[in-house]
C-alpha cells in the first residue's frame, strides 16, 4: 500500500494512492496514521478496508495538497555521513559507527510545501534521503530481525542550515530543525512495495540541474544495521522516522559552496517512492 494524507496543514485526512496512481479518501476507515495506528497492526486493518472499499471510495484530486504521510512522530532520527562519497565531499572520515542526530518533529511538512529559508540564514542546503518508518516498538533488536520492525519507506529532504549546524556550537540539531526542513512523501510505501531497499536510485535537482544522483546500495550502514543499532540506545516507537543519510552533491560540497535562495526550485525522488518539489521562499515573504 501507499499511504497518503491530504488537505490543509493541520487538517489532513488519511488516504491511499492506488496502483493505478489514483488517490482515494480513506476517512471512512476511521483512523489517522498515528503511533497508535502502527502499534495496533493498523496496516493489516487498512489493507482489509482497502480491499473492500477502494473501488468506491471518494477520489482525491491531483490539485489537493498532500501533507506528510504520517502524523507527527515521537522523533525524527537522522544518520549523518552514511554515504562514503558524501563523507569525502565534506572532508570527513568514513564513520566507524553511525553518526546520530535528531530533527525536531515540528520541521515535518508535506512533500510539496514551500521551503521557508530561516531568519538570518545564508547557508540553507538540500539532502535527498531514504526515510524508514518504524512499524512496532523496537528495543534491543537483532540486525537479523530488524526489518520486521519496519512499516515502510518514504522520500525525505533533510534540509540543513550549515552555519547553524556547524558554526553555532557544533550541535547539528540546530541546523536541521527549522520549520519546513523535513518535507516527507508524497506517500509512505509499505515494505512489500519495495523489492530491494538497498538498490534504489535517489536524485535531486536544483532549478532543473542535477545535483545529487546516488543509490542506496552505497549506504555505509544499511537499513537493518541502522534500525538494530539505534534500538540499542533508545526505544524506536511506531511511526518514528529514521532518515538514512544523503549521497554526494549537497551544496556544502561544491567549491565554492552553493546554497538556496528565494525562488529556487528543488525537485527530488527515489525509485518506488515518488517525487516531491519545494520552492524556496524567504520567511514572511
Amino acid at each position: 500500500m501507499k499511504l497518503i494524507r491530504f488537505g490543509e496543514p493541520g487538517q489532513e485526512k488519511p488516504g491511499l494512492q492506488l496502483p493505478d496512481e489514483r488517490r482515494i479518501d480513506a476517512s471512512a476507515f476511521g483512523e489517522d496514521y498515528t503511533e497508535q495506528f502502527f502499534a495496533t497492526d493498523g496496516l493489516t486493518r487498512l489493507q482489509a478496508w482497502a480491499d473492500a472499499n477502494a473501488a468506491t471510495a471518494p477520489e482525491v484530486g491531483s490539485e489537493v495538497r498532500l501533507g506528510p504521510p504520517i502524523t507527527r512522530p515521537s522523533k525524527i532520527i537522522c544518520i549523518g555521513l552514511n554515504y562514503s562519497d558524501h563523507a569525502k565531499e565534506t572532508g570527513a572520515a568514513t564513520p566507524a559507527e553511525p553518526i546520530v542526530f535528531f530533527k525536531a518533529t515540528s520541521s515535518l511538512v508535506g512533500p510539496n510545501d514551500d521551503l521557508i529559508i530561516p531568519k538570518n540564514s545564508e547557508k540553507t542546503d538540500w539532502e535527498v534521503e531514504l526515510a524508514v518508518v518504524i512499524g512496532k516498538k523496537a528495543t534491543y533488536v537483532d540486525e537479523a530481525d530488524a526489518l520486521d520492525y519496519v512499516a515502510g519507506y518514504a522520500l525525505h529532504n533533510d534540509y540543513s542550515e550549515r552555519a547553524f549546524q556547524l558554526e553555532r556550537g557544533g550541535q547539528w540539531v540546530k541546523g536541521k530543525s527549522c520549520d519546513t526542513f523535513a518535507p516527507l512523501g508524497p506517500f509512505l510505501a509499505t515494505k512489500d512495495e519495495i523489492a530491494d531497499v538497498h538498490n534504489l536510485r535517489l536524485w535531486l535537482t536544483l532549478n532543473g540541474e542535477t545535483k545529487q544522483d546516488g543509490n542506496t546500495s552505497n549506504l555505509i550502514f544499511n537499513v537493518p544495521y541502522v534500525v538494530s543499532y539505534l534500538s540499542q540506545f533508545m526505544s524506536l516507537l511506531p511511526g518514528d522516522i529514521i532518515s538514512t543519510g544523503t549521497p554526494a552533491g549537497v551544496g556544502l560540497g561544491f567549491k565554492p559552496p552553493q546554497y538556496l535562495k528565494p525562488g529556487d526550485v528543488v525537485e527530488l525522488g527515489i525509485d518506488g517512492l515518488g517525487v516531491s518539489k519545494q520552492v524556496a521562499r524567504a520567511l514572511n515573504a
